[in-house]
């Protein structure tokens, strides 16, 4: 089953009450046009760098605690998006993935395609219908940096983020440069032209990795990792994680090794 949800197929259930649509670009970005019955999670703001052992299940704690404001359950159909099939909506499905979650999906081609074909477009602000969300954790998707430490030889190490960023020439913690062994594959690539997620036939030219590796993505924050985790997930990978802390971390914990 697909990740990646067509705007044609979210049109037809959209008015389902088993249903939840989460915009999750800005408020202002959702308070000027929206798709209808959405609600807001703003997912940018939600940025998390601590990835200790004690670090994850405080990040733990403080996503089932929103997800259940949201209105999250099991038994509800998630849709997330952004503009794009983006980083934001990329992360919202990438942590229901953490929760076990198997009911959630991006948007494909996001806001800017439903425009595009004409859908219709609200501006009133719907109310969260709060849940008590209890989590069913699938720690197989989610690392921190001990893991990932103590597993550098033994891993397919993913850096998502631009050339400039890998290579150190732009420096956005206290070094620059990459965790040791990973490859640069930038997440942008995983996009077409018109915004939306490419097909498997083009991804996988991209992803010329052996099914069986055990691969973990990272970028600067852990949201464009969690688009290449999702790309990788619609190849067939199933032994994929995302580094929550990624380079936010490991660049300024000055006893981690770098290249």
């Amino acid at each position: 089953m697909s990740i990646f949800l067509d705007t044609k197929e979210l049109e037809k259930i959209i008015d389902e009450k088993d249903l939840l649509i989460i915009d999750a670009r800005s408020f202002k970005e959702y308070s000027e046009g929206h798709i209808p019955n959405a609600v807001n999670l703003d997912l940018f703001s939600l940025h998390w760098l601590d990835s200790s052992r004690t670090g994850i299940e405080a990040f733990t704690s403080q996503m089932e605690k929103i997800f259940s404001f949201v209105g999250i359950t099991y038994e509800k159909k998630i849709v997330f998006y952004d503009d794009i099939s983006g980083m934001l909506a990329a992360r919202g499905v990438w942590i229901m993935n953490y929760f076990s979650h198997t009911q959630t999906f991006m948007l494909d081609g996001g806001f800017k395609k439903w425009k595009l074909e004409d859908q219709p477009i609200d501006t009133k602000i719907n109310p969260f219908k709060p849940s008590k969300f209890k989590a069913k954790i699938n720690p197989d998707v989610l690392v921190g940096f001990e893991f990932l430490q103590e597993n550098l030889e033994n891993l397919t190490i993913i850096d998502v983020r631009s050339k400039e960023e890998f290579d150190g020439t732009l420096i956005r913690a206290a070094r620059g440069g990459h965790i040791p062994n990973a490859i640069n594959i930038d997440w942008n690539m995983n996009i077409d032209t018109n915004g939306k997620m490419k097909n498997s036939k083009e991804l996988s030219t991209l992803y010329e990795i052996p099914k069986d590796s055990t691969i973990v993505t990272y970028c600067q924050g852990a949201y464009r990792a969690a688009n290449t985790f999702l790309a990788l997930k619609q190849l067939g990978y199933q032994n994929v994680k995302v580094y929550l802390g990624s380079w936010g971390e490991w660049g300024n914990k000055l006893e981690l090794p770098i290249c």
